[in-house]
């Protein structure tokens, strides 16, 4: 069941890992809060950039099963980096992080690097929208 909808405008070229648009078409609204680069006790085990966003996509994965849900309901992501150098600088293993947790699951999804994250260690984190039919 289609739950979903790409949108791509005429004449836009198709984008690499990321969506320009979702259309929901029917569905329960799952949000997902952001998820930072810790396990389940809240206890970083790397500062290395790419781990973190491992972890971190993990953790969306777990809340998102909670309702029933999987990657392929994501229809948003909004990815929080504290460093948009290392960010770009990470990407490759980012992308291959990405692809193992999610699959070829591409929401909409912005990237916005900020001053500072509230857990101090943080280097990443990820807030989810879902549509769960």
């Amino acid at each position: 069941m289609t739950i979903h909808t790409t949108l791509l405008p005429e004449g836009w070229p198709r984008p690499k890992g990321y969506a320009n648009g979702i259309s929901a078409q029917s569905g329960r609204l799952v949000f997902v809060a952001g998820m930072v680069g810790w396990d389940a006790q809240g206890v970083f085990h790397s500062d290395d950039f790419a781990a973190q966003t491992r972890q971190a996509l993990l953790n969306v994965l777990a809340v998102l099963r909670e309702a029933g849900a999987g990657p392929e309901h994501m229809a948003r992501m909004t990815w929080y980096v504290t460093n948009k150098t290392e960010y770009l600088g990470a990407l490759r293993d980012v992308g291959q992080a990405y692809r193992e947790v999610m699959g070829a699951h591409y929401p909409a999804m912005a990237a916005v690097e900020v001053a500072g994250l509230m857990e101090d260690r943080a280097k990443v984190e990820i807030e989810v929208t879902a549509v769960v039919p």
